[in-house]
């Protein structure tokens, strides 16, 4: 009895968190059903070259994952400092003000209707505030369930985070659809106003999940690392029993020895280095007027931050977490994601059609994270991860090929579902489970920070070259919209590749048992 009641606890402590990984999906994902009416609102009447406006597109649309960047970069500060829970606060205000700001980017100024474009920038700035959140949640809120869970159990609890981002992904499409449903065909409301909507719907789950928050214990781990043992042993106590508390605490006080816990300072000057670099790169790049000022600063500013001088094993638990994140999105991920009317549209289908097909996409997504959630604990991670890579790689070369060849759109629907269920059962979820599980206890929150700002590095690349490739017009006249795609599956056969070769399988064992882990 007692030991299901623990289960029971440590479920419903798993669900809180889980809202933010719900919050990171919805926040990530409004952007797809409102792109169109961005590009109508704000973009047209700058009056752009066909180059720049699709310059501006790929950032208005990217922009919060500048916000996902600097939240994951500060995300490891804030957890270790303050604590998970409070890090899991402070984004859940930061989603709550960007709802309210994106839908309403005059706020202010003007009321709604007297709006107009010159408040794009506005509405860039409330977008990389949820971004912040964003980059906060999907850093914190893996790493609180790890922290949490059982061994046996913590693949497929971590697992339920990655499930709760596509059902807030899946929340939002059909959000979009029925909000859009509402205009009367000519697009003119849903241009100027039905938007607006899209994105205000955040403000109710952001809003719940801070209340929620409060019945959410921080995690025995980050409490023993600060002296507080008896407040970790009454929580663990609840998770797992007060006699496996006790070992338990035994282990992990094991684990924060001093010479662990200098090792963190290196960790913290490569994102210091970093964050510094950026920011005179893209001020140096901007005043000269250079249209992909962000993306290059990005690109250097953390290449040259790589040569931080990092002690024992730390380079290779940095590399490995740098290169598992970057992966995960140079397979092309958010380009669905994100742009998944757009596509559907250049398959030749209308705006209701595109907006149930990207429906239908969230419901293949969520489906095949269940069976990761299923299979995770028992297969272990890198059967998942790569024969996931193999199913996209496939995929995606298919669906370029389509393109390229003309091939019939029910086809390309095929490679487009086939690509989300191989991601869904394998890199999506398998890949958050790895980066909250595989780091030692003294530094799981810096190096974890470190590979969560790459990821968000590598899909605000991701994201911000699509439309410029997808819409160039000498790759559409060879290509016919393929080129892309075929990148894509490059990066799939490359993940895999990288997956069997460096990647520990890490099923079973404990959080503590990470350290020796990367000793071998």
């Amino acid at each position: 009895m007692k030991n299901e009641t623990s289960k029971s606890y440590a479920f419903g402590v798993t669900l809180i968190a889980t809202l933010g990984g719900l919050l990171f999906g919805y926040d990530t994902a409004v952007i797809s059903g409102t792109v169109e009416s961005l590009r109508h609102f704000f973009i047209d009447p700058m009056n752009l070259s066909p180059f720049e406006a699709s310059a501006m597109e790929g950032f208005v649309v990217s922009s919060a994952l500048i916000g996902c960047i600097v939240g994951a970069a500060i995300a490891g500060w804030l957890s270790q400092h303050f604590g998970r829970k409070p890090a899991l606060f402070a984004a859940a205000v930061l989603f709550f003000l960007a709802a309210i700001g994106s839908a309403w980017p005059e706020i202010g100024y003007h009321m709604p209707d007297a709006g107009d474009h010159t408040f794009v920038y506005h509405f860039v700035f409330y977008r990389i505030l949820g971004g912040i959140g964003v980059g906060i949640a999907s850093m914190v809120s893996p790493m609180y369930i790890a922290e949490i869970a059982p061994p046996s159990k913590r693949g497929s609890l971590v697992a339920l985070n990655q499930f709760a981002i596509i059902f807030g992904m899946l929340v939002v499409y059909f959000v979009n659809y029925f909000i859009a449903k509402q205009d009367s065909g000519t697009g003119e409301w849903l241009h100027s106003v039905g938007w607006r909507y899209m994105f205000a719907s955040l403000a109710i789950p952001s809003g719940l999940f801070f209340l929620l928050l409060f019945f959410a214990p921080e995690t025995p781990r980050w409490l023993v690392m600060k002296g507080k043992t008896e407040k970790a042993h009454n929580i663990l106590s609840k998770l797992v029993g007060s006699v496996e508390a006790d070992q338990e605490i035994k282990e992990i006080k094991h684990s924060f020895d001093k010479e662990q816990e200098s090792s963190l300072k290196p960790y913290y000057k490569f994102m210091m280095t970093w964050l510094v670099l950026f920011v005179i790169g893209y001020l140096v790049l901007q005043f000269s007027q250079v249209s992909s000022a962000l993306e290059i600063a990005m690109i250097f500013s953390f290449l040259i931050a790589l040569v931080v001088p990092i002690k024992s094993y730390g380079f290779a638990i940095i590399i490995t977490g740098l290169l598992l994140s970057a992966f995960q999105q140079f397979v092309g991920i958010n380009v669905v994601l994100y742009y998944a009317p757009e596509i559907f549209k250049s398959m030749g289908a209308d705006t209701d059609s595109s907006l149930l097909q990207t429906i239908i996409v969230g419901i293949v997504n969520l489906s095949f994270t269940t069976l990761a959630i299923l299979t995770v604990d028992k297969f272990g991670r890198k059967p998942l991860l790569i024969t996931g890579a193999l199913v996209m790689a496939v995929s995606m070369l298919g669906l370029g090929s389509s393109f390229a060849a003309d091939l019939p759109s029910g086809l390309k629907l095929v490679f487009m579902l086939t690509y989300t269920a191989g991601f869904a059962m394998s890199w999506g979820p398998v890949c958050w489970v790895m980066l909250a599980e595989v780091f030692p206890n003294s530094v799981r929150s810096a190096v974890m920070s470190i590979a969560v700002a790459a990821q968000w590095v590598s899909n605000f690349l991701v994201s911000w070259t699509f439309p410029i490739m997808d819409k160039n017009e000498t790759l559409i006249s060879t290509f016919n919209h393929g080129f892309s795609y075929w990148v894509y599956g490059a990066m799939a056969v490359l993940a895999a590749l990288f997956v069997w070769k460096k990647i520990p399988e890490t099923k079973g064992k404990t959080l503590e048992d990470m350290e020796n882990l990367w000793k071998k």
